[in-house]
């Protein structure tokens, strides 16, 4: 660790990982729902779960972004954060706008709108606390005595998800019209702007683990950005044809959502290839699994099951079942969570000058949440293409449908334990490092790529 101001990174961190336990907890209360057994609907109905597993998926991802970005930027500035003390301010602001957000889903306090659900007066909060985290961010950049393309790419990613979460707090009266702007958010979030600050922690990582030039790293940067906004943009309109829009929109939204596994498997070709040619071994394997895991899977999960269900002939079917599931579940873990671990992977060691990444139970978390999530992908298909038959082609109501697909989530509640107890051994490992300390500021070099031994 190069600059004291990065140890920030460690609380955004740590607010991930709190939140990623809740996320999965609210997961198992709906899944066990849906198999069947809703004892808690009392007190957490189906619709506040999801909600609320939703929504801290949102904030965990973005928790994990910031602090990414507060450990990336002074070191890529070359320069300490312009206001630690704003950070840590920034960082409790976030914290108690998700608390009060889960607090108030379940008494009912919420625009209803899905996946937009906190209420108006947190998107306020929700507005400031970003301007806060971007003003720290581009002054430090403004003040550095670099501007490098991966800093420029991250910063670009961040600053468009925040200028685009803005329209979903216009207010419309036509609910096509909300709908409309509201896919500006999710979608061009998670399929557009969201792929940029990937790219940007993506390049990091691998010109600290593969030891690959600079430049040559951030030569593909240029290619990801390029596919991301050709496909993601226009991708957009797979979703707009089911909210009252034209028809053309479900055609060129097919055409374009086909196109969006170029970007992904850019960045996995790019990931892999920047690893075979890097001819140096960094100690710290279990961040390289990490980052690698990201680029492939994220490839299968929004690349490949993306475009098995977005083409029009199958959304028509597919559109709005369990099949969405199966993508999203594998898509967000792979392109997202998987790139939150691999960062707190690579940095952790540095903050706190423990050197844990040989231990056995970082492969174990590893390989049991990606086995894991594989499973649970899995059983979304396999309930989902049935959903789709018994709904669609026999015409079942929906609450008859969803009582004969019960079983799949048995096999989904099974993988989901091996998920969680992948996430658990993380999490434990994440404590056991211990909190950053001044001890920890030494070169970096010393935990650099090196060249294998003879």
């Amino acid at each position: 660790m190069k600059y004291k101001s990065q140890q920030v990174a460690y609380w955004f961190f740590a607010l991930s990982m709190l939140l990623i336990i809740l996320q999965i907890t609210y997961g198992f209360i709906m899944a066990f729902a849906h198999y069947g057994m809703d004892g808690l609907h009392a007190w957490v109905p189906f619709n506040a779960a999801r909600a609320t597993h939703n929504n801290l998926l949102v904030v965990w991802l973005l928790s994990g972004f910031m602090g990414a970005a507060y450990y990336i930027i002074p070191e890529e500035a070359q320069r300490e954060l312009v206001s630690v003390k704003l950070a840590y301010i920034q960082l409790i602001t976030l914290a108690i706008v998700g608390v009060v957000a889960i607090i108030g889903f379940h008494f009912n306090w919420w625009e209803g709108r899905k996946f937009l659900e906190i209420p108006r007066p947190l998107d306020y909060l929700v507005v400031v606390n970003v301007l806060t985290f971007l003003g720290i961010i581009l002054a430090t950049l403004y003040k550095g005595k670099q501007q490098t393309t991966t800093a420029m790419v991250l910063t670009m990613g961040l600053v468009f998800a925040a200028l685009l979460y803005l329209p979903g707090m216009i207010w419309f009266d036509n609910q096509a019209m909300d709908a409309f702007f509201r896919w500006w958010v999710v979608h061009l979030w998670v399929e557009g702007v969201w792929e940029l600050i990937m790219g940007g922690i993506l390049a990091f990582l691998l010109i600290k683990l593969t030891g690959v030039d600079r430049e040559v790293i951030e030569k593909w940067l240029y290619v990801i950005v390029g596919l991301t906004f050709l496909s993601g943009i226009l991708g957009t309109g797979h979703h707009y044809y089911y909210i009252g829009t034209p028809e053309y929109w479900l055609l060129i939204g097919g055409i374009f959502s086909a196109m969006e596994p170029l970007a992904f498997l850019g960045m996995a070709l790019f990931a892999i290839h920047m690893y075979r040619k890097g001819g140096k071994s960094h100690p710290n394997k279990i961040a390289l699994s990490w980052t690698l895991g990201t680029a492939i899977v994220a490839f299968a999960g929004a690349g490949l099951l993306g475009l098995a269900h977005t083409l029009p002939q199958v959304n028509m079917y597919t559109h709005g079942t369990l099949v969405t599931a199966m993508h999203g579940h594998l898509a967000f873990w792979g392109a997202y969570g998987m790139l939150i671990f691999a960062i707190i992977s690579y940095t952790m060691p540095l903050m706190t000058g423990r050197k844990l990444f040989e231990l056995p139970s970082n492969i174990y978390a590893f390989w049991l949440s990606l086995i894991g999530m594989l499973g649970m992908t899995t059983a979304f298909a396999a309930a989902g293409v049935a959903q789709v038959y018994l709904e669609r082609k026999v015409g079942l109501d929906f609450m008859v449908a969803q009582k004969e697909i019960e079983i799949h989530f048995l096999i989904l509640i099974l993988c989901a334990s091996l998920f969680t107890t992948g996430i658990l051994i993380f999490v434990y490992n994440f404590i056991k490092y211990g909190r950053p300390n001044e001890e920890a500021m030494q070169p970096e070099e010393e935990f650099e790529a090196v060249q294998p031994a003879a």
